[in-house]
């Protein structure tokens, strides 16, 4: 009995040791390399063309309008003199943006001086003063917050940064509103007492992050505080976002990869990359990887938010990865997404064409910086 007990015995260490001397780790997966999604001048042409076609069309159009009598009822144009066209005021706001940021980029696009002179048009001191006694109004205080203020600022850091004579101009021109969202968001700010966590217009991290860059661009003090120290009371204390409950299915932000790209403006590098790690720690994996959002129709104008969330989802990314070697694979990722719903927005229905081109130049933006 003994000797069958030691045989077994031997046989068994045998067999372990045989097994770790076999052994092979699996071996890993390595996500497919995506072109880099660049800006050129021919799409930088095809781009121009999605806001020209809508900055001033005046329907159809949804005003987002608190009514405070019948004197109220006028039409877009009446209301918003300069940004009354591509369906809302906010991307009406962006498609301006679009077109300073492809002049900018792209001197030599086509119909340059044409489009020049639709921005003076759109963009004139009267027609901000329009605009500004619109927002001034009792039952418009908060209209367009933030998601259209966020665009207005934009749009003034794109002109305060573009050294041009034309620039100059619509700067001073608009100046009066980007005074008074400026001042709105001062205001507005220490009242927030919970941000707002969504993926759609009112997402704070989004609000507060391109406000943020008017304010570094400008150096504006007073913004710069008072968004600082909201987000960090905020977020600084959020840990393991959900990323696998996104995105929502008519979501065109990433709740989770705002929050960390306005986070990565805000804070010291190694106290960001501790932050991030408690935040989304699934990032840092070589091997992670994000399923695009797959539009089902791109004529249903909430569906086709899903090609909004895969452009965000991509200068997010690209923000987060900037400067940080340990997150550069990020970057494919960021590709995979403009990739997937760059080509579609080409000829798109109005549903996704008065707004999708904005977020596909953001993007490409963000992919060379």
């Amino acid at each position: 009995m003994k000797k069958i007990i030691i045989l077994i015995l031997t046989l068994s260490v045998f067999n372990c040791q045989n097994n770790q001397n076999t052994k092979t780790e699996t071996p890993k997966l390595e996500m497919k390399a995506e072109p880099v999604a660049l800006l050129n001048i021919d799409q930088a042409n095809a781009l121009a063309n999605l806001p020209l076609q809508c900055i001033n069309t005046q329907y159809p159009n949804r005003l987002s309008q608190t009514l405070g009598s019948q004197a109220d009822l006028k039409s877009p144009k009446q209301l918003h003199p300069a940004f009354y066209g591509c369906f809302d005021w906010h991307s009406s706001v962006h498609g301006h943006w679009s077109l300073v940021s492809l002049l900018k980029s792209f001197p030599e696009i086509s119909n340059a001086s044409a489009i020049k002179q639709k921005l003076l048009n759109n963009i004139s001191k009267e027609n901000i003063a329009a605009e500004v006694v619109y927002f001034q109004g009792k039952h418009n205080t908060s209209f367009e917050r933030t998601y259209g203020w966020a665009w207005l600022l934009k749009l003034a850091e794109a002109l305060h940064t573009w050294d041009n004579e034309t620039a100059r101009q619509l700067e001073a021109n608009l100046q009066p509103l980007t005074n008074l969202i400026v001042q709105k968001y001062i205001e507005f700010l220490p009242k927030l007492n919970y941000p707002l966590r969504v993926g759609t217009h009112t997402n704070t991290a989004f609000g507060l992050s391109f406000a943020y860059d008017y304010a570094v661009t400008v150096n504006n003090e007073a913004l710069k505080n008072a968004i600082k120290s909201r987000a960090l009371y905020f977020f600084t204390a959020d840990k393991n976002c959900p990323m696998s409950w996104e995105p929502s299915g008519s979501d065109f932000l990433s709740p989770c990869l705002e929050e960390a790209a306005l986070m990565k403006r805000l804070l010291p590098v190694n106290d960001y990359k501790i932050w991030l790690n408690d935040f989304l720690p699934e990032l840092k994996n070589r091997n992670y990887n994000l399923e695009v959002g797959v539009v089902s129709d791109r004529r249903d104008g909430q569906l086709v938010h899903l090609d909004g969330v895969n452009f965000s989802r991509a200068w997010s990314l690209n923000k987060i990865a900037e400067g940080l070697p340990e997150y550069s694979h990020l970057k494919n990722i960021a590709n995979k997404h403009i990739n997937y719903s760059l080509p579609s927005i080409f000829g798109d229905s109005y549903e996704g064409g008065h707004w999708l081109g904005s977020f596909a130049i953001y993007a490409l933006n963000s992919n060379q910086e």
